[in-house]
């Protein structure tokens, strides 16, 4: 009776020891143990892992990826544009005891070291290249934050700058710059269809100097266009041609009488 009472006992202190001492870490964590306030290296993998109790205290630390937004910061570009930008980060914890003990908490560091960076993005750009050349300014974004970040066993996976706003008045100017740019673009191409146009009748008109009858012709094709449409009066000019032809014809018979009158 005594022997049982005394393996009851001991089952009953080994499952209070197990539960005391069992940790249950998921799939997407990593376990750091202090012992006695030391770390134990290297840390717990996920599963079940057990701890000795009172002695040791078991912190989780998340690894995966942190999608974390960066409020809009204020400032003034290379060339004195004030504009608001902001930005995402992705970051993950590559080893989860510099996150636990080098730094306190190392998304609010993360947080603040991405806005004093992109601060300072901002003032070394130019308007362009905040507005068109956002991948290097990325990469360059990167590089500021994971230089601090790497000491704290993070790893910055990407940077994004989201949205660039400018004031109303340097929208307005920028409308209006690239209206005067379309309006130029039009008038070059205007100006560059009657150079082409002006090329093709100065040929078309040497042609029709060395044979006058495709003139006339041209004009009788023209005059079938315009009377197609039942709406319209032509109005026909009378070829000078014709004109110096009959006038031609006309003098001719009139010598030979003028000089059969002295004869007779």
């Amino acid at each position: 009776m005594v022997v049982l009472e005394v393996v009851l006992g001991i089952l009953v202190l080994s499952l209070i020891w197990f539960v005391t001492s069992a940790r249950v870490i998921r799939q997407f964590e990593r376990g750091v143990v202090f012992r006695l306030g030391r770390v134990q290296q290297p840390p717990r993998a996920p599963g079940l892992t057990v701890i000795v109790p009172i002695m040791d205290r078991i912190r989780r630390v998340n690894v995966q990826i942190v999608t974390m937004p960066v409020p809009a910061q204020e400032g003034i570009t290379r060339d004195n544009v004030t504009v608001r930008v902001d930005a995402v980060v992705y970051f993950r914890v590559q080893d989860p005891v510099r996150a636990t003990v080098e730094v306190q908490d190392y998304q609010f560091a993360v947080l603040q070291v991405a806005q004093t960076s992109l601060r300072s993005i901002i003032g070394k750009s130019d308007l362009d290249d905040l507005l068109s050349n956002r991948e290097s300014l990325n990469q360059g974004l990167a590089l500021m934050l994971d230089s601090p970040a790497l000491g704290w066993g993070v790893h910055i996976d990407r940077v994004e700058i989201k949205d660039v706003a400018l004031p109303e008045s340097m929208k307005r100017s920028m409308s209006r710059q690239a209206e005067a740019e379309r309006e130029r673009r039009s008038r070059v191409i205007t100006a560059d269809g009657e150079f082409q146009a002006s090329q093709k009748l100065a040929a078309a008109a040497a042609v029709m100097a060395e044979t006058p009858t495709a003139l006339q012709l041209r004009l009788l094709q023209t005059i079938v266009e315009v009377a197609a449409e039942k709406n319209s009066t032509v109005i026909v000019p009378f070829p000078v041609e014709l004109l110096r032809f009959l006038d031609q014809s006309t003098k001719k018979p009139a010598q030979p009488l003028e000089g059969s009158g002295p004869a007779g």
